[in-house]
């Protein structure tokens, strides 16, 4: 007589097949805000070079100046790949925003908050394409090119009003590679560089991370 295999009526899950908690804890708070107020420092010094490199890339190819768009778009990245829940892209790119603007070092005034909201949304949308379960690394490019695309549409609007058609695709193209490869891949090395360490152990970014080198 052989014994039949039966199938259990109470289906176990995995790890991996377990419903993501999209809430926010504590230490996703404090982790965030932190990786805000840091690009925000760092947003001030870029602040400062970005007009003299910007004033030798314009005479080469007006929109150029594009290129340096990266060095504004990473902290949404950052922390969309680091925190992974709805939100964090948007809330650290506001918040690395704001820093900038309290401290004073831009030249743009509160408008760069509008700036920061729309650039963290474009880097939101991606992760949220990909319902928040994808941190890839062509998710965090798609993500630094959605920001990329997000600073064009704002900087047209609000800083280069009645552009042409050429500085506009210029500026386009060269935002979007920046963002690729500034904000996108470089974040993502960066999260591997800090999953490494064990910095990220409480967050499924540095788990997933180091279980995958």
């Amino acid at each position: 007589m052989h014994a039949t295999p039966t199938l259990s009526t109470s289906p176990i899950r995995s790890k991996s097949q377990a419903p993501r908690n999209f809430r926010w804890r504590v230490v996703d708070i404090v982790v965030a805000s932190i990786i805000g107020v840091a690009s925000g420092l760092i947003f001030v010094l870029w602040n400062q070079a970005s007009n003299p490199l910007g004033g030798l890339l314009t005479p080469i190819l007006p929109g150029l100046q594009g290129l340096l768009g990266g060095g504004w778009l990473f902290a949404g990245v950052l922390g969309g790949l680091i925190i992974r829940k709805p939100g964090a892209a948007l809330y650290t790119e506001l918040l690395a925003a704001l820093v900038s603007t309290l401290i004073g070092g831009n030249a743009w005034g509160p408008l760069v908050l509008v700036s920061g909201l729309t650039q963290g949304l474009g880097a939101e949308l991606v992760f949220a394409l990909f319902l928040y379960g994808n941190y890839r690394a062509y998710v965090a490019l798609l993500a630094g090119a959605g920001a990329g695309i997000a600073l064009t549409i704002t900087d047209l609007l609000l800083w280069y009003p009645g552009a042409s058609a050429s500085f506009a695709g210029i500026y386009l193209a060269a935002s979007i590679i920046s963002g690729v490869i500034v904000a996108g891949l470089l974040s993502w090395l960066a999260l591997r560089g800090l999953a490494r360490t064990g910095a990220l152990s409480r967050f499924a970014s540095g788990r997933d991370t180091r279980a995958a080198v």
